[in-house]
């Protein structure tokens, strides 16, 4: 699929998931969380630390938690929100 036709969104990061990535948030171009994720990985490549959280992280996808379907599974829409919700201490 040619990158035009994907879709764009916004990736917010809160807490620990916030720290590690170096930004509250960032756009991303993907059909998918998985694809979303993977590009996430690779522009904080340099932050090793940032996936070692995305692996104890909850995700919600415009409000709807992800819980544990394969994250292939998951299209994003264009406009889109994937809030990143590492685990929260009292829950």
């Amino acid at each position: 699929m040619a990158l035009k036709n994907m879709p764009a969104g916004t990736i917010r990061y809160w807490a620990a998931a916030r720290a590690a990535a170096g930004t509250s948030e960032e756009p991303y171009t993907a059909v998918t969380l998985a694809d979303a994720l993977d590009a996430a990985r690779e522009r904080h490549a340099l932050r090793p630390e940032f996936a070692r959280v995305l692996l104890r992280c909850s995700f919600l996808v415009d409000g709807a938690p992800v819980g544990t379907r394969d994250h292939k599974t998951v299209q994003l829409a264009e406009g889109g929100t994937v809030e990143v919700l590492p685990p929260f201490a009292g829950g």
